[in-house]
């Protein structure tokens, strides 16, 4: 059993090293699932001889006002011989024979922490004693409760100091040891007044009475420590302490335990009560407790640990792998990484993530459309035929049929189809464009490092630029291509001027009736729909060829081939030294994730040392 507490005391120790105090974080606790015993009562309670006398040392600061200023964790281990001494988990190396040292430097670390300015702190202190005189057992002491400020201490601190005892004692698997003076009204005592606050039935309560030495002539404690003043479901405890002139005089503490057995062994009140008094009796009781608290703790502890081990490891995974120290290694998850954001930007083109399909919807649905807004009837209206067939005959008027009229009409309505062309390039370079920041956004390792997000993010963006500029060319030239060579067959079939009647006798203008220039406009609007419907099939390919092939293929090409000459630079010195901080420059973590990445290994680790503890104390049972 004594196993149980000491692999509790090891926990402990590993949550204080590895930053788990218990206090309300993103990340799991473990501090706040394990069996503690803590000590409550107000000041001038006899709380810090309480804890000296089942000790059997002296080793607390005294003073006026709030002394206890930080949690101390007090862990006694029992060792069969040999002297006593005392560790602190801050200094390590060191051992304490001498117990006013360690008041001391209960005092320093308080300080270091808070302070001279009298703050609080929930950080607490581990303080592990060694002596054949203590019982295997851990005590956390807490500040004691005030109702005023001292000075030199803000106002705040009465509720700072109530809520801080308030956090420890209110969850479950706390027990509390509840300090009350005998010589005070117990309808007042600031530790049972808190205390049935968080556990009203006292099912977790362990009452002390302390000071009963010092009641008024006349009366005693016996309705309090016999449950029928105020009931716990344990048994109350009362104490003897040593009083101040005792402490003033340094008497010795075992002479002071043998003062409070035969105190209560021939006071006539209390007699009846003896074997169950006194501070020796106190700590033997509490170790017993304890010990059976935690062992009914286990089987849950070991499934929460399990439990969490799991949730840290995936969440771990999740802020990736740490950064590699040398250059190649660095180059290397660089690399890995630009193959996730490539890989997730390739999915929302072939529809396995949503976005590509609005590519098509370019196509289908607003390059069509574009055109169909050209309205091509105003630029074949009777007036601009007339117009652009007589200024293309010159002085002398065509022969059969008006050739370069016909041109000049075709290549003022096809110059329009350019807008629409350009217009759907930039459509799909936008659509992406935006799919880069969204496959930026899904690539979680991107996330971690926000100067790689932004170089990334740039060279796809200027890659993506560069194919808009080939593409709008490519584009632009299949309209050119129509307009600088017109299909023959499609002209051919149109019929000759004298066979339609026209007679170059007469006049140009009687010439050009408008029946004439209706039947020369129909017939241009027929060769402009014919060009647009050969160009609404080749520029939807043009452009995919163009921009999103070629962003499938090739998006970070240019940023590799970057970190290549990188690469080939490095076998100089100076080159070497200037790779390596660049690709550190470039994996900058980003400090939020950086202090999360970091907190959970911490946090991982402990609870994968307290599972391995746990299953060693279970083995050798």
């Amino acid at each position: 059993m004594e196993n149980l507490i000491t692999l509790v005391n090891k926990i402990q120790r590993a949550c204080t090293a590895l930053g788990d105090h218990g206090e309300g974080s993103s990340l799991p606790t473990l501090w706040d699932s394990l069996p503690a015993i803590a000590v409550v009562g107000g000041q001038s309670s006899g709380k810090s001889s309480v804890l000296e006398s089942v000790v059997g040392k002296d080793f607390l600061p005294r003073g006026a006002g709030i002394v206890t200023r930080r949690p101390l964790v007090l862990q006694l281990h029992r060792i069969d011989e040999g002297r006593e001494y005392a560790e602190f988990m801050h200094l390590p190396k060191k051992k304490f024979t001498d117990f006013a040292a360690v008041r001391q430097e209960i005092s320093d670390e308080t300080d270091r922490e808070t302070g001279r300015s009298k703050q609080i702190s929930t950080v607490p202190i581990h303080l592990s004693i060694f002596s054949p005189n203590v019982v295997n057992l851990t005590l956390i002491d807490l500040p004691g409760l005030t109702k005023v400020a001292v000075d030199g201490q803000p106002e705040s601190i009465v509720l700072d100091i109530e809520n801080m005892v308030r956090s420890f004692i209110e969850k479950p698997n706390c027990i509390i040891l509840a300090i009350s003076p005998a010589n005070q009204d117990l309808a007042t005592s600031d530790a049972i007044k808190i205390s049935r606050e968080v556990d009203p039935k006292g099912d977790r309560t362990f009452g002390v009475l302390t000071k009963i030495d010092l009641m008024d002539q006349g009366t005693n404690a016996v309705e309090i420590l016999e449950g029928r003043s105020y009931k716990l479901r344990y048994p109350w405890v009362g104490v003897v302490n040593r009083s101040q002139a005792d402490i003033n005089k340094s008497v010795d503490m075992i002479a002071a335990r043998r003062r409070e057995r035969e105190y209560f062994q021939t006071t006539s009140e209390y007699r009846h009560l003896s074997e169950r008094m006194g501070s020796e009796y106190l700590g033997k009781m509490l170790s017993k407790h304890l010990e059976t608290v935690i062992k009914s703790r286990i089987p849950g502890l070991q499934s929460l640990i399990t439990k969490t081990i799991a949730e840290l490891e995936t969440e771990l995974n999740r802020l990736g792998k740490p950064i590699a120290a040398d250059a190649g290694g660095k180059l290397y998850m660089i690399m890995e990484i630009c193959r996730a954001f490539d890989q997730t930007f390739k999915e929302h083109l072939d529809g396995t993530r949503s976005g590509g399909e609005k590519i098509n919807g370019v196509f289908a649905n607003q390059f069509p459309a574009a055109i169909k807004r050209l309205q091509f009837d105003k630029h074949l209206s009777m007036d601009n035929v007339r117009k652009l067939i007589t200024e293309a005959d010159g002085y002398q008027p065509h022969l059969i049929a008006p050739e370069q009229g016909y041109r000049r009409l075709i290549e003022s309505c096809l110059v329009s189809i350019r807008g629409p062309a350009e217009a759907a390039v930039d459509a799909v370079h936008a659509i992406l464009k935006d799919l880069i920041h969204k496959s930026v956004g899904e690539t979680s390792e991107l996330k971690q490092y926000p100067t790689l997000r932004v170089e990334v993010t740039g060279a796809a963006i200027e890659s993506l630029d560069r194919m808009r500029e080939e593409s709008k060319k490519a584009t632009l030239l299949l309209v050119d291509m129509e307009s600088g060579y017109l299909t023959v067959e499609f002209f051919r079939k149109l019929p000759q001027d004298a066979e339609k009647g026209g007679n170059p006798t007469h006049s140009i203008f009687d010439r050009y009736n408008d029946a004439y220039l209706r039947r020369i406009g129909s017939n241009v609007l027929s060769y402009v729909n014919m060009v647009c419907g050969s160009l609404s099939n080749s520029i939807p390919k043009s452009i995919v060829h163009c921009q999103v092939r070629e962003a499938k293929r090739s998006l970070l090409d240019f940023f590799f081939t970057q970190l290549g000459q990188k690469e080939v630079s490095q076998f100089t010195p100076v080159a070497a030294s200037s790779l390596s901080l660049s690709l550190s420059l470039s994996l900058s973590l980003n400090p939020s994730f950086f202090q999360r990445r970091t907190n959970i290994a911490k946090r991982l680790e402990l609870y994968r040392s307290a599972q391995s503890d746990i299953e060693a104390v279970a083995w050798s049972k």
